[in-house]
């Protein structure tokens, strides 16, 4: 694909699967396409020992359907459900185009630093006619005192020539991220606005038009796919077995290592691990661990190029900030961290002392997703 040479490694790479999954070998190495079903049995002696590794022996890869789709317009602050949404190279539409910086040293704030963020709402709020394309509204709990404010979706030329443009925004010990501060004709600015909710002086941060490269993989040392304000990777796939299945991990850990007993019937939703892309019907937890390329449209049989390839490149490993409810803002001491630590540690052997929870992954071309869209598996393997 031309300037994302990166890319092209992804269409024909992937690392030897036979010492992982044996009965798969003739699968893999003829380029499995058009799976029906997959069962996968044979798992190695470490596997065997090692409680944490997931069951693979029951999924059916013809049943999965997209059942949820969530962007996250400010970085950290409250997600919103969509029925569908456009996607490019960067991510879903607007998925974390903007993000909160501190003001003293243009470095992205968190919910990790602040856990009200969460509390935080944006909304899109499209104007086809106009010539900024809309507005993104932000507004807060009634009770912080915060006034709402709106700034254009995609300022014109004209517009962000009159925003401070800085070329420092740091971002996981990378302060290379290209960005705007985002200003407002009408009453106060969101400088003023978000630092009194925050209690520290910050700016409300736009990307730029300059591409801000994904890092590199162990299996994809060439990767050169861009995002926004992402984390790493511009999508994050999740599966609701997965978290039925940590949920049940939960419950099985009410009493041990601070787990509370509220959790014998509080429900975990999905919201708190931030995924784009929900999925469910392969019958059985973590399945995206092995699902390393698919499309998705809405025709229930694979159609060649009805949609462009997504590729999964990475575990997501995890902090603390699914503890955060996304409801209430209040930090659990322990759920789901010290659950997932527990099982689900050691599972990316470049980070093998953090735990994982979902998958990353990149896009190939502009396209939309639908929720009631069905997920065709392409190609497996170690993600």
């Amino acid at each position: 694909m031309p300037g994302l040479p990166g890319l092209a490694t992804l269409q024909t790479f992937w690392i030897p699967i036979i010492l992982l999954f044996a009965p798969l070998a003739s699968f893999l190495l003829s380029h499995w396409q058009s799976p029906k079903s997959v069962g996968l049995g044979g798992r190695s002696d470490k596997e065997e020992a090692d409680s944490r590794a997931p069951d693979y022996s029951n999924f059916d890869t013809t049943n999965i359907r997209v059942t949820k789709i969530l962007i996250h317009p400010i970085k950290s602050c409250k997600g919103t459900s969509v029925s569908e949404a456009k996607y490019t190279l960067e991510g879903l539409e607007n998925d974390r185009r903007w993000c909160i910086i501190r003001a003293d040293n243009n470095a992205v704030v968190t919910a990790r630093d602040v856990d009200k963020m969460v509390l935080i709402i944006p909304r899109i709020i499209p104007e086809s006619p106009s010539q900024e394309g809309g507005w993104l509204e932000v507004s807060f709990p009634k009770e912080s005192g915060c006034e709402p404010f709106s700034v254009p979706l995609n300022p014109t030329e004209a517009t962000v020539q009159n925003w401070q443009n800085l070329d420092n925004i740091s971002l996981w010990g990378k302060d290379d991220v290209e960005g705007y501060v985002c200003e407002t004709n009408i009453g106060r600015s969101p400088s003023e606005i978000l630092s009194q909710y925050m209690g520290l002086p910050v700016h409300l941060a736009m990307k730029g038009p300059r591409l801000r490269i994904c890092p590199p993989t162990q299996r994809f040392p060439n990767l050169a796919a861009p995002s926004y304000f992402q984390d790493g990777y511009p999508i994050m796939l999740l599966s609701e077995e997965s978290v039925a299945a940590v949920q049940e991990q939960i419950r099985g850990m009410v009493g041990v290592q601070g787990v509370e007993e509220k959790w014998s019937n509080e429900t975990l939703q999905v919201e708190r691990f931030r995924p784009n892309i929900v999925v469910q019907g392969a019958g059985a937890p973590f399945f995206e661990d092995i699902l390393t390329e698919f499309t998705v449209d809405s025709h229930r049989e694979s159609v060649d190029e009805a949609s462009p390839i997504i590729h999964l490149v990475s575990k997501c490993t995890r902090c603390m900030l699914p503890n955060v409810h996304p409801e209430t803002g209040v930090l659990d001491k322990a759920v789901p961290l010290k659950v997932l630590m527990k099982h689900r540690r050691g599972l990316d052997p470049a980070r093998p002392s953090l735990s994982c929870m979902g998958c990353n992954g990149i896009l190939t071309a502009d396209g939309v997703v639908k929720v009631g869209d069905w997920i065709h598996v392409r190609k497996i393997g170690f993600v």
